[in-house]
């Protein structure tokens, strides 16, 4: 299919990228190789401008903040926050403070907040147990998200991250899906670390004898077309094909998760009406198909380039993840 203009998760018009990277030497046996990734839906406040959401769980093994009330509302009211396993606390603290300055009444006049968090474990490089990601990092990443081009590989949450025994990471990749005089973009941002080398479809790498814990991937999935909730999980679904695609067959202890939201609209936090009214794409539109197959060619290639773009990295113990080289 059509790919964007940058090929990027940020085709989807509105959604900024930021990351915080943080790669120390400590010692003999500890160095910090990790960070923070920050997507945000919108250029407005993501509380009072609130927009459809879905996930999907491919394997439980994960430690994912706010997918309860995203599942039960279908609707998604902050950035989503990526980093390592052990950070999901400060990371939700920075987040809250963020959103707390940006908007008084939560939890004094309006509601609570329902943040949304996922991490993927990168404790072969990183010292997790250092607790080195703190709450004004998340705040950091927040800041520094823009449209446009972003970093791509060992950056952000992906900064210790494995892919198939290679580096892995940050990826991301877009596709336009059309139909007639209808066109709407598909951008999708992986944070990867799963695999071993000799499951991936499309490199010759020998087989890895890494000691590390299965790993986990988190795709998030994000367009601009006129789609609820219901139907966001349905293209969040198809992620799993272009998972897939790539060559893992879901390792038992990893955590596959799949964040699916769209910008078409937005839902005030408040409103003075008794309805919500948008127009909404038919199921039954070709345009639909066009879709789901956006977000498979896009998860797939977003893999690839979280790959692509990392390069040999060095961490705890010494230890080093070289870069891949694809066939």
């Amino acid at each position: 299919m059509k790919k964007g203009t940058l090929n990027l998760i940020t085709d989807v018009p509105g959604v900024k990228i930021g990351h915080v990277t943080l790669h120390e030497t400590i010692n003999d046996k500890d160095s910090i190789c990790t960070g923070v990734t920050a997507i945000l839906p919108h250029s407005e406040n993501s509380f009072s401008h609130k927009v459809p959401a879905a996930s999907f769980v491919l394997n439980g093994f994960g430690k994912t903040v706010g997918l309860i009330q995203l599942e039960e509302l279908g609707l998604m009211e902050s950035p989503i926050m990526l980093t390592n396993t052990f950070s999901v606390g400060a990371v939700l603290e920075g987040t809250l403070s963020y959103m707390l300055e940006q908007n008084p009444a939560i939890g004094d006049s309006t509601s609570s907040l329902n943040l949304v968090v996922g991490e993927c474990n990168d404790s072969y490089l990183n010292s997790m147990r250092l607790l080195a990601v703190r709450p004004h990092h998340a705040i950091e990443a927040l800041l520094a998200a823009s449209s446009g081009s972003f970093e791509q590989g060992a950056v952000g949450a992906g900064t210790g991250m494995i892919c198939y025994g290679v580096k892995g990471g940050i990826g991301s990749s877009s596709r336009i899906a059309q139909h007639e005089d209808l066109a709407f973009h598909v951008g999708v941002l992986t944070l990867t670390n799963f695999g071993r080398a000799q499951e991936c479809r499309i490199s010759n790498w020998q087989q890895d004898d890494l000691d590390k814990p299965d790993g986990s991937v988190i795709i998030v999935v994000a367009t601009d077309a006129p789609v609820d909730a219901r139907q966001l999980k349905r293209l969040a679904k198809r992620a799993a094909i272009g998972l897939g695609r790539t060559g893992t067959h879901i390792h038992n202890g990893s955590g596959d998760i799949v964040i699916a939201f769209s910008n078409a609209h937005t839902v005030a936090h408040e409103s003075d009406t008794a309805y919500n009214t948008y127009t909404l794409l038919r199921d039954d539109h070709p345009l639909m198909n066009e879709l789901f197959q956006a977000v498979i060619e896009a998860t797939e290639e977003a893999v690839y380039q979280s790959i692509r773009h990392a390069e040999t990295t060095t961490g705890r113990l010494g230890r080093v993840i070289e870069k891949g080289a694809f066939q």
